[in-house]
């Protein structure tokens, strides 16, 4: 293994891959309803599936990552990700469906937040924002296209080929990640590996570890503040498809191609990340990030016209990782003799955010309360982007 900017790169595939899977079923939502005769919120079930185990998976990959190498765990996760996406892609209905995705969740949970944990060992905290924003272009390149061919594959080759895409890519993943660490040489704990045998997992360790780190006020903060980040900002995201189908008469993949703007936003803001990091400091970055989320949610919600709602998409995606880049900067540097365990709570919290998001907005819209839920959403994140921004304090670089 190496901290070589290959392994970044490959690390950076799985990473594609893993975000692909988990919003490519997004823009499949209204097929997924028709096939199976059930409703948009009934189908929605394949979103949350995957949310909830990612989020509670997140629990087992922390300490797996700290006592066995998180390049290793990343590697396993990866592998099983090809698994469970061909069975995803031969599911014969819906109750299977779902199960595979929870599946595939579970499985996914072990590659981003243990890629980000694996930078917060390399990288100097003045260097790590910047660092971390790449891996970032890598997740959001991967949401764009997973939302844009799930949106292609569902009205022409079919859902399932969607699926059978993500298996080959994840396979691919895993083989030069393999590849990549066995020809490279590294001190194994540079690595983020254990330089001895491994002990025993220890639930009872584990569990005390994580009271310790949940006694730090600061951990608290930041997990609190990234669950309802999660279930505002992330939880609504799931559901723009459905209203631009719905709302504005779009077909599924021209849905997902609106979703790709959301993408794109993220990916502006991790090329100037630097610049704006400068310009605008960490406080500056959770604020515009709160107001230019709010801001596109409202024109989701109330917007007359598809341009405008286009628009919102835009915004939202920019202002989204803008505040979340922040908020997984710091996460990094909330408990660093713990880094793996912390960084993957972090995680657990946005994506159980993410689960209850999706369950009350699946209720929302099949009832026709769209556009008061996501104005509703608009207002809390305004807020939250507020107190992130007056709770942020410097932290010492190193």
């Amino acid at each position: 293994m190496t901290t070589s900017p290959t392994m970044l790169r490959l690390m950076g595939l799985a990473a594609f891959s893993s975000m692909a899977s988990m919003r490519v079923c997004d823009p499949m939502l209204v097929a997924l309803a028709q096939e199976f005769h059930v409703t948009t919120g009934d189908a929605s079930a394949v979103i949350a599936a995957f949310a909830v185990s990612y989020g509670v998976l997140q629990l087992i990959y922390g300490p797996l990552g700290d006592r066995f190498g998180k390049v290793r765990v990343i590697i396993g996760a990866t592998s099983a990700c090809a698994f469970f996406s061909a069975a995803t892609a031969m599911a014969p209905g819906l109750a299977v469906l779902v199960a595979s995705r929870a599946g595939m969740g579970a499985a996914a949970a072990g590659i981003i937040p243990l890629a980000m944990a694996w930078i917060g060992d390399q990288v100097p905290y003045a260097q790590r924002q910047e660092t971390l924003a790449r891996l970032m272009g890598a997740t959001v390149t991967g949401m764009m296209m997973g939302q844009w061919f799930g949106g292609v594959a569902s009205e022409t080759l079919g859902w399932r080929a969607a699926f059978a895409v993500l298996s080959a890519l994840f396979l691919v993943a895993a083989v030069l990640l393999v590849r990549q660490m066995r020809v490279s040489t590294i001190v194994p704990a540079q690595a983020g590996c254990s330089t001895g045998p491994a002990a025993a997992f220890s639930l009872a360790a584990y569990l005390s570890a994580t009271r310790d780190l949940l006694r730090i006020p600061r951990v608290r903060w930041v997990l609190a503040v990234v669950a309802v980040e999660g279930a505002l900002a992330f939880g609504t995201v799931a559901f723009v498809p459905a209203r631009m189908v719905n709302g504005f008469g779009l077909s599924a993949s021209a849905a997902g191609g609106v979703m790709v703007l959301y993408g794109v936003g993220g990916l502006l803001y991790s090329l100037f990340a630097r610049r704006w990091l400068a310009l605008l400091g960490e406080r500056g970055l959770a604020l515009a990030g709160g107001t230019l989320i709010a801001v596109g949610l409202l024109l989701l919600a109330w917007a007359p016209v598809a341009a405008w709602a286009i628009a919102g998409c835009f915004l939202a995606g920019l202002g989204f990782y803008m505040l979340h880049n922040t908020l997984q900067t710091h996460a990094t540097q909330m408990a660093p003799q713990a880094r793996g365990t912390a960084v993957t709570l972090f995680a657990c919290l946005l994506f159980l955010g993410q689960s209850v998001g999706v369950m009350l907005m699946a209720a929302s819209v099949d009832r026709g309360w769209l556009a008061p839920v996501f104005t509703a959403a608009a207002a809390g994140v305004l807020v939250l982007g507020a107190l992130v921004a007056r709770s942020l304090r410097p932290h010492l670089h190193g």
